[in-house]
């Protein structure tokens, strides 16, 4: 895959899910933020309501109480005229004259304002009515009667009476807030009836959560207020009660919710549910295609450094062969046995290494589709590396290198797979050989730990990174030293052994430091 496409792709992929993530992060706020504009209105229109509802009853109660001491005195009324006004309009054409009146009565009852309260004494509660006279005089009977010095009767009368009811409100309404106002909230309302009228209100308007609520008189916490109430101005939602005449009010309503976060996310809850478990299946969706292009990419540089190898592997031996062929047809060498011998055997031993290169994919395919067949029986564990060492003997002594055996171990038969596990020990020595820069020193050690014995190969090599420690056991993987083939190996060998270990009950790892050299371990069960 082109590495810039892929490249492209990714960001592509990474943007998209990005911009798909900030879009629901962004409908979420937004909804939130509607959500509390829309509980702050709500939460407006019910105080407004309940101070209006409050300042109602109490105005009812006020003109109920009054009523009834109105009606218990059984006085008649004394009244007062207060105000008379008169209207005269005459028609010179018809001499036809109107004549109206109306005269302002007040009806007082004897009810003073101490009996609401003792600091209104002096203040008397009245009722005003009203008497409205229309007079219709024809022709000059009225100029007539009047030069003359006699009684004036109207061709047409028409008399109307009632009570002043504006009137009479507003007067009653100005004295009743002149007296609340001097009585205290604790008297004007109930905690229980505030919490009742406020809890009714908000049910109403869909605000099913906890609040807390509390009157406060010139900033000063009342008794009228929630167990839980503490003061916040920041987090409250506010409004004045009982306004006196003036318009003023020394007393506010607050109320909070505690809750508040809770409930606006939940109202919410249901479609952000469903929109994360969206979200979420989008994002498994993009890293498991992710990790399919990712898989894919990396099986297609293992494949190409695969090939790389594995024709390098083939080409040395390949041209060996060829000029050994071509050495055996010249005359002169033909018939010197002693050499055609000699290429001979290097065109077996390049070929066997061929031949050994093709059992280790072979080999690798079969221990994954579980078809390689490993028969174990009982071996002296001593004997294996022996024989592991002489397979490498020859590589080891063209480049001067040696092996030192450190046999600690007192218990060594184990139930193993004599030719597998062999094959382990010679991939192990033959890395220690490859990897050393120098002339190879290897060193074997073997321990017994309880019912384990321990496998040691150290190595003066070139050693290996952290992140090389935790991959070289992967199939194909080598680590990369700058030029690719200066070490032989196509990244099979490892990964055979390790499969070989584990299909033993055993377990295989590596200790190393950069420049420092290599040990790997095997630890494999004892037969008890």
């Amino acid at each position: 895959m082109n590495k810039l496409f892929f490249r492209i792709l990714v960001l592509l992929m990474s943007l998209s899910l990005i911009g798909i993530i900030l879009v629901q992060v962004y409908w979420f706020n937004s909804s939130f933020k509607n959500n509390d504009e829309q509980f702050k209105y709500h939460v407006t229109q019910v105080i407004g309501n309940v101070a209006d509802k409050l300042e109602q009853q109490e105005e009812y109660s006020f003109y109920d109480k009054y009523n009834r001491i109105k009606d218990s005195t059984g006085k008649t009324p004394k009244k007062e005229d207060l105000l008379q006004v008169f209207y005269v309009q005459r028609n010179t054409k018809t001499n036809k004259t109107i004549i109206y009146s109306n005269t302002l009565t007040s009806e007082d009852y004897d009810i003073s304002g101490s009996l609401f309260n003792k600091k209104f004494s002096s203040e008397r509660f009245k009722n005003f009515s009203t008497k409205r006279v229309t007079e219709v005089y024809n022709n000059n009977h009225l100029i007539d009667n009047n030069s003359l010095g006699q009684s004036i009767i109207p061709d047409l009368k028409i008399e109307k009476s009632g009570s002043l009811d504006i009137l009479n409100k507003v007067q009653q309404q100005i004295q009743y807030k002149d007296i609340a106002s001097l009585t205290p909230i604790e008297g004007r309302i109930t905690k229980d009836k505030l919490q009742k009228l406020l809890k009714k209100e908000l049910e109403e308007y869909g605000v099913n959560t906890k609040f807390e609520f509390g009157v406060l008189s010139s900033g000063l916490a009342t008794k009228v207020k929630s167990d839980g109430f503490h003061y916040d101005k920041d987090a409250s939602y506010h409004i004045p009660i009982y306004t006196d005449n003036e318009g003023n009010s020394k007393y506010e309503l607050f109320i909070t919710f505690p809750h508040k976060k809770k409930f606006l996310l939940s109202e919410l809850l249901s479609i952000t549910i469903l929109s994360i478990i969206f979200t979420l299946i989008i994002i498994v969706a993009y890293t498991s295609a992710l990790n399919q292009l990712l898989r894919q990419k990396h099986i297609s540089e293992i494949k190409t450094d695969f090939i790389n190898n594995m024709t390098h592997e083939f080409k040395t031996p390949i041209a060996t062969i060829n000029l050994a062929l071509d050495a055996i047809k010249n005359p002169k060498i033909i018939e010197d046995k002693e050499k055609v011998f000699r290429y001979l055997q290097m065109i077996r031993d390049e070929n066997k290494r061929m031949h050994a290169q093709v059992e280790n994919v072979l080999r690798i395919s079969k221990l994954e589709k579980r078809e390689l067949d490993i028969t174990k029986e009982p071996t002296a564990i001593h004997e294996i590396i022996d024989d592991a060492i002489e397979h490498v003997n020859l590589i080891l002594e063209d480049r001067q290198g040696t092996v030192v055996k450190h046999y600690n171990a007192a218990r060594t038969t184990c139930l193993i797979n004599e030719v597998h596990f062999t094959n382990v020990l010679v991939n192990i020595l033959e890395n220690a050989i490859k990897y050393s820069p120098d002339i190879p020193e290897i060193e074997i050690f073997t321990e017994n730990v309880k019912d384990m014995i321990l496998i040691k190969v150290k190595d003066n090599g070139l050693g290996m990174s952290k992140v090389a420690q935790k991959r070289v056991f992967e199939k194909f993987y080598r680590e990369h030293t700058g030029d690719l083939h200066n070490v032989k190996g196509h990244g099979l060998g490892l990964a055979y052994v390790k499969r070989i270990v584990e299909d033993h009950n055993g377990q295989v790892y590596v200790e190393s430091e950069k420049g420092k050299g290599s040990t790997f371990i095997i630890k494999i069960p004892l037969i008890n």
